[in-house]
């Protein structure tokens, strides 16, 4: 079974002899070495490129031990070099590679080598990227499958192609996995044993119980406004734990440099600027979300909302939580002031986007709710609403646009019909 990346492929492409190195990031086991020595590797035979001028080493692979050595992998790729045409250098699992910085550094000086790397540890994967490559580096960012990767291997009728992707998210190897049982243990084995198991190595975290609290209690308020004082207060209450806030903010900075989880912060939509805390965090793969709490709290609301912030992630998009202050007359005539907040501004470059994740809208009244933040804004911005239903488009006198959330999902255009 073949899964097509295309947006993912086409990003590398884009990138190709830019002059930096191709650094994969993404969560654990979300395709990043099937995206390189599959996708990757077959495009570039594809185009004409010689099998000798790819250059791919899988360092998980024990056959490649002596190469995890810095000076035996630069002696290696150095005697593969015979002649001036391109080589693609491919590494995968690079953080296996002693003092792998100092060598993907001195490949830079190779003329002719084009590098691609991924890597699954959390220093290399994200928040240290930037310094550690010092403007060396581009960065392409995989996320488990989108609704729409997941259909077009799926074998099944949508519908319930729409329950698993809603119950067990989209981590690729999902797609193997034939019974609840299977996927479940699937997911509960890659938490327990892969993802919170190298969180707690790489940042040596003594109290692997607080760590785990903390994933819980962000799993049942996904999508709800929080800092670490609220978090904080939660374990005081509710685990009768007296963990500190800044403890707390260590431990939500580890799962995002993991990529476990997301952030979006406030933003002030016509004063322009970040309000910061409270922020709401949103998981990488819903899948993994629901497990963590034993499919106990599938409310459909917060999942789908979940699964939209997702998807602009996946399309490239930078997303904020919006807010937009209302004023009116109360029945003393004195000037009120309300604060409405918009789900998801989703921008990319000069493009801007306000979306409301409904659920379903019943009633006028219900409708109303969900489009007073929308008409509050006052530019001309595109203004979506996305819904339960199955709803193709829908467009009222004032410009917004309702749709359903699989049409949203499934079409690549649907932020624009």
């Amino acid at each position: 079974m073949e899964i097509k990346r295309d947006i993912y492929l086409d990003r590398l492409i884009r990138r190709e002899k830019n002059g930096l190195i191709k650094i994969v990031t993404g969560v654990r086991r979300c395709g990043k070495s099937y995206l390189l020595l599959n996708l990757f590797h077959h495009y570039l035979l594809d185009k004409g490129v010689q099998e000798n001028h790819i250059i791919e080493i899988a360092l998980d692979d024990r056959s490649n031990k002596e190469l995890r050595d810095p000076d035996n992998m630069l002696k290696y790729i150095k005697e593969r070099i015979v002649d001036r045409d391109t080589y693609y250098i491919i590494l995968d699992e690079v953080q296996l590679l002693a003092e792998f910085e100092d060598v993907l550094n001195s490949f830079m000086h190779i003329r002719n080598a084009d590098v691609y790397v991924t890597g699954s540890n959390s220093k290399f994967l994200s928040s240290d990227l930037v310094t550690e490559f010092r403007g060396r580096g581009d960065e392409i960012r995989i996320h488990p499958l989108s609704f729409r990767e997941f259909c077009s291997v799926y074998e099944g009728s949508e519908d319930e192609a729409w329950d698993d992707y809603f119950t067990y998210g989209g981590l690729p190897l999902i797609l193997s996995r034939e019974t609840p049982e299977e996927k479940s243990e699937y997911l509960m084995s890659l938490f327990r044993k892969v993802y919170l198991s190298d969180i707690v190595d790489r940042h040596k975290v003594r109290n692997r119980e607080e760590l785990d609290d903390l994933v819980d209690i962000l799993a049942s308020a996904v999508g709800s406004l929080t800092n670490p004082l609220k978090l904080a207060n939660t374990f005081k209450t509710v685990r009768k734990n007296n963990i500190s806030d800044k403890t707390l903010k260590k431990y939500t900075d580890y799962l995002m440099d993991a990529f476990l989880v997301n952030k979006a912060i406030r933003y002030d939509i016509k004063g322009r600027k970040y309000i910061g805390s409270p922020a709401k965090f949103y998981f990488e793969d819903v899948g993994l979300r629901n497990v963590r709490l034993n499919f106990r709290q599938m409310e459909e609301n917060h999942i789908m909302e979940n699964i939209i912030y997702n998807e602009l992630r996946i399309r490239g998009y930078h997303v904020d939580v919006g807010l937009v202050e209302q004023f009116g007359k109360n029945s003393e005539n004195k000037t009120t002031k309300k604060q409405l907040e918009v789900d998801f501004v989703a921008t990319r470059g000069s493009e801007k986007y306000y979306i409301q994740s409904a659920f379903a809208m019943t009633t006028p009244e219900k409708q109303a709710h969900e489009e007073r933040p929308l008409n509050a804004i006052g530019d001309s911005f595109r203004k979506i609403i996305v819904v339960r239903d199955h709803i193709r488009v829908r467009r009222n006198e004032s410009g917004i646009v309702t749709i359903g959330i699989r049409n949203f999902l499934l079409d690549e255009n649907s932020l624009n019909l």
